[in-house]
């Protein structure tokens, strides 16, 4: 089955819960190539700190569902 991914590297995004952490940018993208694997990114954000997301649309814990949006 294919991983519906969310994110993918160069994306612009921001989180509706933490306006504070500014606009950020997928710097790295991670997924599994076993049958039922996490797959994960890693969005840098203005204020400097590097953040991780679970990026399967599937899964509940997907950044999405968190905050995360596309701008």
């Amino acid at each position: 089955m294919k991983t519906r991914l969310f994110l993918h590297v160069g994306d612009k995004v921001s989180h509706l819960g933490y306006s504070s952490w500014g606009i950020g940018e997928v710097v790295e993208e991670k997924h599994s190539s076993m049958p039922g694997g996490l797959c994960f990114v890693r969005i840098l954000f203005e204020d400097g700190n590097e953040r991780s997301f679970m990026n399967d649309m599937d899964n509940e814990q997907c950044c999405y569902y968190a905050g995360v949006r596309l701008l």
